[in-house]
């Protein structure tokens, strides 16, 4: 039929006046046309090469016949594809990716280790930074928030999780958007969705939709880890990956210590703010909110001048990009040793086999939103599988395996990062109550009060035409008291009650006393005047510095274990890595019955992290290595969304027992980090092994 087909086209495009004609086999012959002597002819064809002649019909669009044939050739196996079942064609396909993995491996040896992957390493590791940005944000902005937004005990809670929630539910969908749609891709929605709703949220004024905010500003977020590590195992050859991956591990460190630095140095300062009226107000912490997003976004600037994954773009049958790619990281590395000279030997790489099928529906059918509805319910459906399969009898133990250890290390690591704030917190409130003053029985009539009163209680007292004027009250009850003919004019009361008091004739004016300071008491001719409205933040009061200090070098103590995890991860290998790392943390966490001080506390806390770090970053680099690369950014992405549900669960859990118990928490941690270290031995080593 090809023939056929071609023939009859050339009838339509015949020579009018006869020099050329079309013969049946479809080529164009010269007619009657004389031979032209050789002479005649020597100046058009000096240097000619009959391999260069170009096909005349070319020029009347009439196809060659060896193109047709090669056509023919290529249609073959594909109609013969549509009759083979569908397990041959994935055996075929697994066939592919093994010859794919060990060839693979060989390209990014020969393209070297160097100014590519470093340049590429700096800007994942902003990403990565911007990360450990976000988990510490809300406990920091968190002492000013409450007071600015007035936020109760369960909206504090709210806030505090929220953010974890969302990166869950980021891990899990930008992850398996990743092995579908590209690393470079989703990485950069993730970011910006990040970027986006961080800077947003530093402007809101309304708790309900700052905490709308940050939950989608987590889950932007919460794509990057696993496409960050994704991304860059692919681009390193196996005996540079264990060590490298683990490096880029420090920049999660370097984001815990940016944004402690970062409050410290700013929420503080009231004055870095400002008011537009009575409603709106910019405090610092917003300040500190702003700034915050600022790794995200240089991330985001780098990122576009970076290349898609070649490896990915394999496995989706897009040689030729994912060549040039390659020779692109070649020649930078080669350039940069001084070596420009190298020529890239490798001219073609195996792709496997594609197998998965694409709907793509015309620009003439359908309304554009159905187009898009349909593109984006196959992709997710495709990620939906992706997910299936990381759950088949091939992964199935792996998964399981790998799961429980993630679950347990984020519940001791996570719990335990928030109890030892709290924690100390707790002891400092311990021994700002012991120092109570208590006031009995006193009578004060006629005095006017200017000054503050703080951590004191008085009973059964009587105050009599008495005047507070300009004054705060910080940490103050009053029990059984009289109030008689007084007079408050511009007084702040912070954590001041009243309680089983009687207040007679007395004015507050341009005062913050709401309803619930006055516990079971009786109000009789008072008069409120010109209340304060909203809620009011002392920053040199109320701030607590040392917990900036505490997240300070809780983030700097992990630098000695990431050091001596990159060193290590490829001489001792993975498994040791993680199973020795998780059971020198239990063992720290027996020690904290003895942490009944805060400088106790801070010590324990810094030899804990420093300890587990080493296991965080074994299990990023054998997650990577343990699946194919068409599954790797979704298992890791379903197995780190696990991970912050175990953050949330170990924030609930371990929070609940502040002031109540140590055994429980620490019991819990430590039994967690044990089983979770002894599970971890018996995982594969992936040390000697290709990605796949």
């Amino acid at each position: 039929d090809g023939y056929r087909n071609t023939n009859q086209v050339s009838d339509d495009y015949r020579y009018q006046d006869g020099n050329y004609d079309a013969a049946n086999d479809g080529y164009y012959r010269g007619g009657d046309e004389p031979a032209h002597e050789e002479d005649a002819q020597s100046d058009v064809t000096e240097g000619h090469d009959e391999d260069d002649e170009v096909y005349e019909g070319e020029y009347q669009g009439i196809p060659h016949p060896d193109d047709i044939k090669e056509k023919q050739k290529k249609r073959a196996p594909a109609m013969a594809d549509e009759y083979r079942d569908r397990a041959d064609l994935m055996a075929e396909r697994m066939e592919d990716e093994e010859q794919l993995a060990h060839q693979y491996e060989n390209i990014i040896e020969e393209c070297g280790h160097g100014r590519f992957q470093w340049t590429l390493f700096f800007v994942l590791g902003l990403a990565l930074m911007a990360d450990g940005v976000e988990v510490f944000v809300v406990g920091f902005v968190l002492p000013s928030a409450e007071k600015d937004m007035c936020l109760s005990s369960s909206n504090k809670g709210m806030l505090g999780l929220i953010v974890y929630l969302g990166m869950m539910v980021g891990a899990v969908l930008l992850g398996g958007l990743a092995d579908k749609l590209g690393r470079k891709q989703c990485l950069i929605i993730s970011l910006a969705i990040n970027a986006a709703f961080a800077f947003l949220s530093s402007f809101v004024q309304g708790y309900g939709f700052f905490l709308f905010c940050r939950l989608i500003s987590g889950l932007g977020i919460g794509g990057t880890l696993p496409i960050v590590f994704a991304y860059f195992s692919e681009f390193l050859s196996r005996e540079k990956r264990g060590e490298h991956l683990s490096w880029l591990c420090m920049f999660w460190m370097i984001g815990g210590i940016f944004a402690s630095a970062m409050a410290w140095s700013i929420i503080p300062h009231y004055g870095w703010g400002f008011s537009m009226g009575t409603k709106y107000h910019f405090h610092s912490w917003r300040v500190f909110v702003l700034v915050c997003s600022l790794p995200c976004i240089a991330s985001l600037v780098a990122l576009k001048f970076m290349p898609e994954s070649p490896r990915f773009l394999l496995e989706i049958g897009k040689h030729d990009e994912a060549w040039m790619i390659l020779k692109q990281v070649h020649d930078t590395n080669m350039r940069a040793k001084g070596e420009p000279e190298r020529v890239f030997t490798v001219s073609y790489i195996k792709t496997p086999k594609q197998v998965d099928e694409f709907i793509e529906i015309q620009s003439s059918t359908g309304t554009w939103y159905q187009r898009w509805l349909v593109r984006i319910t196959t992709t997710l459906k495709q990620v939906w599988d992706n997910v299936l399969y990381c759950l088949t009898a091939q992964y199935r133990m792996n998964t399981l395996m790998l799961a429980v250890v993630w679950f347990t290390m984020a519940l001791s690591y996570y719990g335990l990062i928030v109890w030892f704030p709290d924690m100390i917190r707790y002891l400092q409130d311990e021994a700002y109550e012991s120092r109570v003053k208590i006031f009995d029985e006193e009578e004060v009539s006629h005095f006017t009060f200017n000054f503050t009163l703080e951590n004191q209680i008085h009973r059964h007292g009587e105050y009599r035409n008495d005047k507070f004027i300009g004054m705060k009250f910080k940490e103050v009850r009053f029990e059984d008291s009289l109030f008689e003919d007084c007079y408050f004019e511009d007084v702040t009361f912070s954590e001041t009650f009243f309680e089983n008091c009687t207040i007679i004739s007395t004015v507050f004016y341009n005062t913050d006393l709401y309803e619930h300071k006055f516990i079971n008491c009786r109000l009789i001719n008072t008069t409120f005047m010109k209340e304060k409205e909203g809620c009011h933040i002392d920053f040199e009061e109320d701030n607590d510095f040392l917990i900036y200090l505490v997240s300070f070098l809780g983030s700097l103590s992990v630098l000695p274990g990431n050091i001596i995890s990159a060193l290590l991860m490829d001489k001792i290998g993975r498994i040791k890595m993680i199973g020795g790392s998780m059971l020198i943390s239990a063992v720290c966490c027996f020690f904290l019955f003895f942490g009944n001080s805060e400088s106790a506390m801070i010590g324990w806390q810094c030899l804990f992290c420093g300890a587990s770090i080493a296991a965080w970053n074994a299990l990023d680099v054998i997650t990577v290595e343990l699946y194919p690369t068409d599954k790797r950014a979704t298992a890791f992405g379903i197995l780190n969304g696990l991970c912050k549900f175990g953050a949330i669960l170990g924030n609930s859990i371990f929070s609940s027992f502040v002031g109540i118990t140590k055994v429980i928490p620490i019991l819990l941690a430590s039994s967690a980090l044990v089983g979770g270290g002894l599970l971890a031995l018996r995982l594969p080593e992936t040390r000697e092994q290709v990605l796949m």
